[in-house]
């Protein structure tokens, strides 16, 4: 007991409890749409997201324990194991309701998972390790192909089961670590003419006409008003919650489809207003900021990448999903972390802290820190 006190006493309780708050809030913000809403009559959406919570916690506390440096040794391990189940969703996958992409396993019980979320934290750490392994050389030719080598298969895998919402997360990661890590900013600039020069391709030979209608509502919101609906429900569910919000256990929500998955932060501004989002902004921002802390105090270069992927990971998610629910951003199905219903994003992303918090462990603060 003794030992376990002390274990807890070492660990960030801050970005613990920080984590908590949201996934409570997330929890209250499901039952609620459930309890009053008819667009979710299924209380087992609740009790998932709740068990998952719980779930993730312990799960994020166990993973603190464990080194990260073994962790990234073990990168063919657990990539192997990520890149089997990704393999396994072409042949038994499923999509589920609301989603077009076969990237799911079904499970007992009536769960499922999602195999590239396992995927993001494998590669976070494997690219972590490869990037210690050569710090030196990460520069040079030879060197530098490897690792975007080792960073393009994970999104060749994401690619494949065309999640642009997933792909786009996973890209995002792979660019703040590699520009963390201090790669020429020749390379950089090459990398950004690149992408200008290859839009053109993507737009007009990669895209389907499904995805470039989804862009073009943003500009054209009354030509596509069919596809702006549910953004279009979203902001006014947003602009109805005013400065106070309208509270959880009402009846005179705005019924915005996916209330609880994609659109939840428009559900969320409507209970709590403007306070109660600014104050949600204002907590995922102090999470990030101590995530970037701890990168920073770490004392080698592999844990402070994995903390700036797991920082990547979660601003992207944040940004985007924030962005659809605003009209800034087309949907493509990103949740936001801790609060979007999804049993294996929340435990993925715990799992996620958990390697934050273990750097952190590993890393105890000195008297000249």
């Amino acid at each position: 007991m003794n030992s376990l006190k002390q274990k807890i006493k070492e660990t960030d309780l801050t970005v613990l409890l920080i984590c908590m708050g949201l996934s409570f809030f997330s929890v209250i913000s499901i039952y609620s749409i459930y309890a009053k809403m008819t667009i979710l009559n299924n209380i087992r959406v609740v009790i998932v997201q709740a068990g998952a919570s719980a779930v993730g916690v312990v799960a994020a506390f166990l993973i603190s324990l464990i080194d990260y440096k073994e962790m990234c040794e073990m990168w063919k391990l657990h990539s192997a194991f990520a890149y089997a189940l990704m393999v396994l969703t072409a042949v038994i996958g499923f999509a589920p309701e609301g989603t077009t992409n076969k990237a799911w396993i079904a499970l007992p019980f009536g769960l499922s998972i999602q195999p590239s979320e396992i995927l993001k934290l494998s590669m976070i750490l494997t690219l972590a390790f490869f990037f210690e392994k050569n710090k030196n050389t990460v520069n040079e030719i030879k060197t530098f192909t490897r690792l975007v080598f080792a960073a393009l298969v994970p999104l060749a895998f994401v690619a494949y089961q065309k999640d642009d919402g997933t792909l786009l997360i996973f890209c995002v990661i792979v660019a703040c670590i590699f520009f963390a890590r201090g790669v020429s900013y020749k390379v950089v600039a090459a990398g950004v003419v690149g992408l200008a020069a290859m839009s053109p391709i993507l737009w007009f030979k990669v895209l389907d006409d499904y995805q470039k209608n989804r862009i073009l509502a943003l500009f054209h919101p009354d030509e596509f008003s069919n596809i702006m609906w549910q953004q279009n429900q979203g902001r006014i569910a947003i602009g109805s919650g005013m400065i106070t919000g309208k509270g959880f256990l009402v009846d005179n929500h705005n019924a915005t489809p996916l209330a609880y998955n994609d659109s939840i932060f428009s559900f969320f501004a409507e209970s709590t207003g403007f306070v109660g989002t600014v104050l949600l902004l204002a907590a995922i921002l102090f999470l990030w900021m101590k995530i970037l802390s701890i990168a920073r105090r770490s004392n080698d270069l592999r844990g402070s990448l994995i903390c700036v992927g797991v920082f990547a990971m979660l601003m992207a998610q944040t940004a985007i999903n924030i962005g659809m629910n605003l009209s800034l951003l087309p949907v493509i199905g990103v949740t936001l972390p801790l609060f979007s219903a999804g049993g294996t994003s929340v435990i993925v992303t715990y799992a996620a802290i958990g390697l934050v918090l273990s750097v952190a462990r590993h890393n105890p603060k000195t008297l000249f820190n």
